[in-house]
């Protein structure tokens, strides 16, 4: 007599990753929109059902276990697998559904991609998105984010990195400030001007004012200012009352400087601009991510350039 294998219910293996990925069964159930109890539940069966513990639990820490890890590696891509199945017979993009986890920068989000979210979401009406607007830099995988947008150097990390191309830079100040300190024409005349410091973490040292030197070399020049921000919208605000001098993304730029809101200032010495990526934790995705992530590299590519000498649209 042999014994047959209980099939494993997708729904309950899907809750487990996200356990996994998250380390706690309260993000988990928050990103899943679930009751903790739930999402517990739902482990403990899949436990019950393999006959083997996959989590340690603490009071603070949920780790995996050695057979967990190895039905983690082989649960990613049964889920992979069972998305690319159940798409195989819908060809209309209509067919995509399920719940996007995304996390970009502020400007990004609001000058970007909530004005042509509309569009996406029409042509995909089954889709739910979950948008986090944040410069800090999210942890993707702890907080269970399907993929990121990421402006600036990557560094060392074992997530995957589709490069969009570089936003180039751009140094503005605003008419009141320009009325008060002068117009900069030379690198001299930055010890008399103001700069408004961008920290992501407040309390460490500025590099001060960046810009690319004839052999494309990136230079800094140490320079003054009153006032200190981590945000993208306290930056914009702080120029516009006059505050100092801003290096931001030129297309962001462009559209206060049309209506005499901002000027540019030293046109020649740019800062370098900034590569852009989308990161995601796995190299197989849901069929709904991946159409997520070409639809933002399409939206994208009027702004970014391949290098700083091109010239990109404006955000509108």
């Amino acid at each position: 007599m042999t014994n047959n294998p209980v099939p494993l219910p997708l729904d309950v293996v899907h809750v487990f990753m996200r356990v996994a990925e998250t380390a706690s069964f309260t993000k988990a159930a928050e990103v899943m929109g679930l009751p903790r109890t739930s999402v517990s539940a739902a482990v403990q069966r899949l436990e019950k059902l393999l006959g083997v513990r996959l989590l340690h639990r603490t009071t603070r820490h949920v780790q995996l276990t050695p057979d967990g890890e190895t039905f983690a590696q082989r649960a990613r891509e049964l889920l992979a697998d069972a998305e690319e199945l159940r798409q195989m017979f819908q060809d209309t993009p209509a067919a995509l559904q399920g719940r996007l986890r995304v996390d970009m920068p502020i400007g990004m989000a609001r000058n970007l991609v909530l004005p042509r979210l509309p569009q996406f979401l029409q042509a995909h009406p089954a889709l739910q998105v979950e948008l986090s607007s944040t410069d800090r830099r999210v942890d993707l995988v702890g907080e269970g984010f399907d993929c990121v947008l990421r402006v600036g150097p990557l560094g060392d990390s074992s997530l995957m990195a589709r490069p969009l191309g570089r936003l180039p830079l751009i140094n503005c100040a605003s008419p009141d400030y320009v009325r008060a300190f002068g117009l900069p024409q030379s690198l001299q005349d930055l010890a008399t001007q103001r700069l408004i410091h961008y920290l992501p973490g407040l309390g460490a040292r500025s590099p001060g004012f960046e810009y690319f030197d004839e052999s494309g070399q990136t230079r800094l020049v140490p320079m003054a200012g009153a006032l200190t921000v981590n945000n993208s919208e306290a930056y914009l605000h702080g120029c516009l009352a006059g505050l100092g001098i801003i290096q931001a993304p030129e297309p962001a730029m462009r559209p206060w400087i049309e209506r005499g809101e901002l000027v540019e200032v030293l046109p020649g010495l740019r800062p370098a601009p900034m590569p852009v990526s989308l990161l995601y934790a796995h190299r197989r995705l849901p069929r709904r991510v991946q159409a997520f992530m070409d639809w933002l590299q399409e939206i994208m590519a009027p702004y970014l350039a391949p290098d700083a000498a091109a010239k990109p649209a404006r955000w509108a």
